[in-house]
């Protein structure tokens, strides 16, 4: 007979040991973020941290489009970022549902 409890308390203790494993993952990927054809990109981490911002010197007279092309940046960043994560975090669901299920 199955004992639930221990089953489900090593899946606990499995989802947060691959919790940490996946935050220090994502804290080493990058996802680049771009807009204007690449006059302003933004690298962010996979948490969705920015690192750097590049801004082409041509726009630099231009600061209403400055503006709009950094903000555009961002986000495009912060959705590669979540998307990222989303893989992320289906792998780890998928090794625990695997893990659960090959459990006597």
């Amino acid at each position: 007979m199955f004992d639930f409890s221990k089953i489900l308390e090593s899946s606990r203790l499995g989802m947060g040991e691959g919790l940490r494993q996946l935050e220090s993952e994502l804290e080493g990927r990058t996802v680049v973020g771009s807009a204007g054809g690449g006059l302003v990109s933004v690298e962010a981490s996979g948490q969705g941290i920015v690192r750097r911002v590049k801004i082409d010197p041509s726009l630099l007279g231009d600061v209403e489009m400055l503006e709009d092309l950094l903000v555009a940046a961002f986000n495009d960043a912060r959705r590669k970022a979540m998307a990222v994560a989303e893989e992320e975090m289906g792998k780890l669901a998928r090794t625990l549902m695997d893990h659960l299920v090959r459990k006597p």
